[in-house]
């Protein structure tokens, strides 16, 4: 590892393997999937510091990461493991529902809602 105190952010993902390429990495920052402290960064050059905490956004997987160093060359994923710490909060459980879900009308396995059924439940959740 390279002991420089700031990286760009672009090499960073890069070196870190979140993503397969730099240009991969400039496009996930420029389209506001990446937070540096909270703060969306707007350009693949902004500056990647020791103790930042990333927010990743990766098609359906946010990833929290802690810069604990800056690397020098994209190598073997043990290598890559030592840039951050993983700080996500854990996944929940396939069968768990998420707590705030309305819960369901129907039994599970009873078919398919009819329209009467559908319109019932739109008027439920406000969906006029």
């Amino acid at each position: 590892m390279v002991t420089d105190a700031r990286q760009r952010i672009d090499k960073w993902l890069f070196f870190s393997r979140a993503v397969k390429s730099r240009s991969l990495a400039a496009k996930l920052v420029v389209a506001g999937r990446v937070r540096i402290n909270r703060d969306k960064a707007a350009q693949a050059s902004d500056l990647v510091r020791l103790g930042d905490v990333l927010t990743i956004t990766l098609e359906r997987r946010i990833f929290v990461w802690k810069v604990l160093g800056t690397g020098s060359r994209r190598g073997p994923a043990e290598e890559a493991r030592l840039l951050y710490e993983d700080i996500s909060p854990p996944p929940t459980p396939k069968g768990e529902a998420v707590r705030d879900a309305i819960p369901a009308l129907r039994d599970a396995g009873s078919g398919r809602p009819t329209k009467k059924e559908r319109r019932e439940t739109d008027r439920l959740l406000g969906d006029d």
